[in-house]
């Protein structure tokens, strides 16, 4: 994944295609009639095989779920068009493709397949989520870049309260094409379906209205979606129920509004952050781990600002930990992602760190960390969850509340919970029934003068450290199976 820069305006001309091979007929049938009622919208996913718009000029295009606006994209079918059925949608320059649509309340994850079209070189786009019917949007998760004629699907997870619609942006300029097909919106209930169109005017022409809330519509669906998701690929990106790196729950309901500033959902293919932008630093950090998330990559050490957070967002950057005494510590950490550079590289984003005392960091949680990859080695998975809670800690420095003027809070503990089962499959029944399954909790002081680099000495239980944060760990298990998890205090040894 890589930052790419915000679009503007001006950036909508087209743009030459350079040298690129002559671009087939995209379309094989003649086109649709417009009929001046549509029939009923299909439940997601979005396969645009019912389109047939073969010009790349700005148009609304009638499909399956509802109408969409296309801006230099248009319904491609040709030989080079890489796809699932017959159709996919392909972006030029700087293409986008819109729901003209809102999906109803409930989505609580989005899955976009992409791939390269023809022999095109990497394109990177940008997933846009709308709330308050197309006045306003805002980016989830971090740019994707597409390269290979591949399909590859692309998860973006999380909860949304409310009716929302979204928008893909090519970001990444004119030489390359893009193409986007099976687009999947679910609910905890089934695919998503339309409720209704929306306001006209996008983000550009409303993006200082204030945003609008809107009450839920319940999803009475019950049909399970087309797409099938791979097998656990390592990279860290979502598979359901296997690998995902929030399969355990979301801690605080944190949700990607950014208006939602001290529990924002932050997706990442590597983990997924509930960010508190008051605090500067994540209330927790969410992960999977197993044998193909480890690898040869080395250590990047390219710590730097997120580009994925709204821009109204103070970035915090490596500076604002400066001659602080206090580490830059990870939350997921780079030794947890190194079977590949960039995942690697994504570990060190500045939202994935905290204000950590060096002997905390350099010690006791070094330690922990070995130990967790230790177990993955003797063939176990560990889904992680990490935070932090509290105000003030003591660095090589001496005691600070905050860092960077205060924009940055030093937590006072710092926790994780590693939930520790053999690699398998069927995870969430096996974590809920099997009584050899592990719940490792350890909560840790934030002092460099007192912290005991054996990790083993602040072993606690799930329900100590929710009574201390407020969170709801492990929400995505049963209740009776949650209960007596979370009342576990493990030994801090395999069995």
């Amino acid at each position: 994944m890589h930052a790419s820069a915000y679009l503007t305006l001006a950036a909508f001309g087209l743009l030459a295609c350079g040298q690129q091979p002559a671009e087939t007929a995209t379309a094989t049938r003649p086109p649709a009639a417009r009929t001046a009622q549509q029939p009923a919208p299909a439940p997601f996913p979005e396969t645009f095989e019912a389109g047939s718009k073969g010009a790349y000029e700005e148009a609304d295009e009638p499909l399956a779920t509802g109408a969409w606006h296309f801006q230099d994209a248009l319904i491609g079918s040709s030989p080079q068009d890489h796809k699932s059925g017959e159709r996919a949608a392909r972006l030029r320059n700087l293409g986008r493709i819109a729901m003209r649509f809102d999906a109803k309340a409930g989505v609580r994850r989005i899955t976009i397949s992409a791939a390269a079209y023809g022999q095109d070189g990497p394109s990177t786009w940008e997933l846009w989520l709308s709330r308050d019917g197309g006045r306003t949007y805002a980016r989830t998760g971090a740019p994707v870049v597409t390269s290979g004629p591949k399909l590859t699907p692309h998860v973006f997870a999380g909860l949304a309260n409310e009716p929302l619609r979204l928008e893909i942006r090519k970001t990444s300029g004119p030489k390359n094409r893009l193409d986007i097909d099976d687009i999947v919106l679910e609910t905890a209930a089934g695919p998503a379906i339309a409720v209704g169109a929306g306001v006209t005017g996008g983000y550009f022409e409303n993006r200082n209205q204030p945003q609008n809330t809107q009450n839920p519509v319940p999803n009475t669906q019950s049909q399970t979606p087309k797409t099938q998701y791979p097998a656990g690929t390592g990279t860290g990106q979502a598979q359901d129920p296997n690998d995902a790196n929030l399969a355990l729950g979301n801690p605080s309901g944190a949700t990607s509004d950014p208006n939602n500033a001290s529990n924002y959902l932050l997706v990442h293919p590597e983990f997924t952050i509930g960010y508190n932008a008051a605090r500067g630093i994540p209330n927790w950090v969410s992960w999977h781990i197993d044998k193909a998330d480890l690898g040869q990559a080395p250590r990047q050490n390219n710590f730097r600002p997120d580009a994925a957070l709204p821009r109204q967002f103070y970035q915090v950057t490596p500076a604002s930990y400066a001659r602080s005494g206090f580490d830059k510590g990870h939350n997921c950490p780079s030794g947890d992602r190194t079977a590949d550079l960039d995942a690697n590289a994504n570990t060190f984003l500045m939202t994935n760190m905290v204000p950590q005392a060096p002997h905390n960091n350099q010690q006791t949680w070094a330690h922990l960390e070995e130990y967790g990859r230790s177990q993955v080695q003797r063939g176990q998975e560990i889904y992680v969850i990490m935070g932090s809670y509290g105000r003030g800690g003591t660095g090589s420095n001496g005691f600070v509340e905050t860092l960077d003027q205060g924009r940055v809070t030093v937590p006072a503990r710092i926790w994780k919970v590693m939930v520790i089962l053999p690699d398998g499959t069927n995870d969430l029944q096996r974590i809920a029934t099997d009584p050899a399954v592990r719940v490792l909790a350890v909560d840790t002081p934030n002092d460099n003068n007192t912290v005991s680099p054996d990790w083993r000495q602040y072993l606690t239980s799930v329900d100590k450290i929710e009574a201390a944060t407020g969170l709801d760990l492990l929400s995505a298990l049963p209740r009776v199976a949650q209960a007596r998890l979370q009342k576990l205090v493990d030994s801090g040894r395999a069995e």
